[in-house]
């Protein structure tokens, strides 16, 4: 895949220092994924299921609002849900969000191969819909992804899944968190977007570091923590 014309903020993961490797170095000696601790499961599983019901109003205005600006604006006219394949943990699952761009911007050809590239046209302004520019403004694209929660997916807390073939890049580039742990809705990293740390692999690792040796409990609470920030991220209305 030529990922030369790719927009810069689409990937801006950095690979691991010699610091990290050497700070962390038994993370990289790891060959299977992690257990999800039996705390954080249920935890995922009560969460995702409050929000699903929490979301459900929110659906339904969203379908309405898309339905009605299809009407309005027929260019803008298209599907509320799309996908692309990511990975967690691993494994490749279909990531699905919320709609943001005209369907004259999709590839379709790509978009038949759940290939993330199809939607990289998202990061021009003239290419979003009036939905899809609100819905970015406050994350709610994300909204989708706490039934992948409660599929099993991914996880509240974890580093943020990527499309293949950017896993594919970070792996090459010698970083192995994302291969270890589930994918999260926030990532001890990702919480940090819109500063000069996003992309540093460095609380990545040190989220795998707490994973290893903190305990169910304590591991809650730092969950608890990067969520209570992701969510005074969201309210600031930063998403772009």
């Amino acid at each position: 895949m030529n990922t030369i014309n790719e927009p810069k903020g689409a990937f801006p993961y950095q690979p691991p220092t010699e610091e990290i490797k050497k700070r962390y170095r038994e993370i990289f000696e790891l060959k299977e994924p992690l257990k999800v601790p039996f705390p954080k499961l249920c935890f995922d599983k009560l969460l995702a299921s409050f929000f699903v019901l929490l979301s459900l109003p929110v659906f339904l205005l969203l379908v309405v609002a898309n339905w009605i600006e299809g009407l309005i604006i027929k260019e803008n006219k298209g599907p509320l849900f799309f996908y692309y394949y990511g990975v967690s943990r691993g494994k490749k699952f279909k990531k699905w969000k919320i709609r943001l761009i005209k369907e004259k911007y999709i590839d379709k050809e790509l978009q038949a191969k759940g290939d993330w590239h199809a939607y990289q046209n998202e990061w021009m302004p003239e290419a979003r819909t009036f939905l899809g520019r609100f819905v970015k403004k406050f994350y709610i694209d994300e909204l989708p992804q706490f039934f992948l929660i409660l599929k099993g997916d991914m996880s509240f807390v974890g580093p943020r899944p990527l499309a293949v073939h950017h896993y594919e890049r970070d792996l090459a580039q010698g970083n192995v968190t994302r291969k270890l742990v589930r994918g999260g809705l926030l990532g001890y990293g990702h919480i940090r977007k819109g500063t000069p740390e996003f992309g540093n692999p460095v609380y990545e690792y040190e989220y795998i570091h707490r994973y290893l040796h903190y305990s169910a409990l304590k591991l809650l609470f730092t969950d608890l923590g990067v969520i209570a920030k992701g969510m005074l991220v969201v309210l600031k209305g930063g998403g772009h």
